[in-house]
């Protein structure tokens, strides 16, 4: 069936795809532009497997819990063309041309994690993301048949937008959207026109969703710093960067209190056990009243009794 396809694609296509080894087993397509082509056709979205075959455990398991079984090839054959993207260790079985479309597609569809697996309509825009589910084959199904729920209550909110103006339409869009529980890069590479939409529509930004973006390119630019000095085990450049990122003005007390959480991690780390201490008591004070505060006791008690062991092999040594 999959030679039959990608001939069907194109005499260049077979050639350049031909002889991967597909770790999904029968069934599954190698050729992204194929796939649209027969999803086009055969009136299917697209289930698109970003994997490592031969090195990913979660990867595995997807596999052998799930994919290979006829409860889930019966599940989705009505719904879907399979598509493997594979990244394995072991790249003998793949040819150049493969290769290169798969690491195209994983920048393209910002791929951090495997397997991450994408739902995407026959164009290759996503509308649903997953990955490993526990539960076996019939689970994953109904899973999935939850997630093209979720593009059809899209659907709508975007059909009802076009009826509105203003906050209501922004509001509407941005609902259609979080819907669709996709990150932020992929919002952006392909709803770009929809994004716009919604700043047009609510310019003094009443919906929060142009400063909950600034906030995420925040954290984002803050946590990418703070895993640079992890990286060189810096433990005082991580907190000077988390003293200076306190002090920004755009930030919200449950951003500070997230930070000083992590301030207070490090310190413990270095042995600074006080000053540990007191950066929570800080961070307790900043949202009282928020869940992070709540959880702050139980990572209080840690701190103490990591400070007490130091010290009981402090003593022990000094004997």
């Amino acid at each position: 069936m999959i030679f039959r396809h990608l001939l069907t694609a194109c005499c260049v296509g077979f050639v350049a795809f031909h002889g991967a080894v597909l770790a999904g087993g029968e069934g599954w397509v190698t050729d992204f532009e194929a796939a649209k082509k027969q999803a086009v056709e055969e009136d299917k979205d697209l289930l698109v497997d970003f994997t490592g075959s031969d090195w990913c455990g979660w990867c595995i398991r997807l596999r052998n819990e799930v994919f290979v079984h006829d409860a889930f090839k019966d599940g989705v054959k009505d719904h879907f063309v399979l598509v493997e993207l594979d990244y394995p260790r072991d790249k003998s079985n793949m040819s150049e041309e493969l290769l290169a479309q798969n690491k195209q597609l994983a920048g393209k569809y910002a791929i951090r994690g495997y397997p991450t697996v994408l739902l995407m309509d026959p164009k290759g825009v996503p509308y649903g993301r997953t990955g490993y589910k526990k539960g076996g084959p019939e689970e994953y199904v109904k899973h999935l048949n939850e997630l093209r729920a979720g593009k059809v209550k899209a659907a709508e909110a975007f059909a009802e937008a076009e009826k509105l103006e203003g906050v209501a339409k922004a509001g509407k869009l941005l609902f259609a959207l979080d819907g669709l529980g996709l990150d932020s890069t992929i919002l952006a590479a392909f709803y770009g026109d929809v994004i716009e939409q919604i700043k047009a529509a609510d310019p003094d930004d009443k919906t929060g969703y142009v400063k909950r973006e600034e906030t995420r390119k925040r954290q984002e630019k803050f946590q990418k710093e703070l895993n640079g000095f992890a990286r060189k085990k810096d433990y005082d450049g991580a907190v000077k960067l988390i003293d200076s990122n306190i002090k920004d003005d755009g930030m919200d007390d449950l951003e500070k209190q997230q930070m000083m959480r992590t301030k207070a991690m490090i310190l413990s780390l270095q042995n600074k056990f006080d000053a540990a201490l007191e950066t929570l008591k800080e961070a307790k004070a900043v949202a009282p009243e928020s869940k992070l505060a709540a959880g702050l006791g139980e990572f209080e008690a840690n701190i103490l009794k990591r400070r007490e062991k130091i010290e009981k092999v402090e003593k022990a040594k000094a004997k």
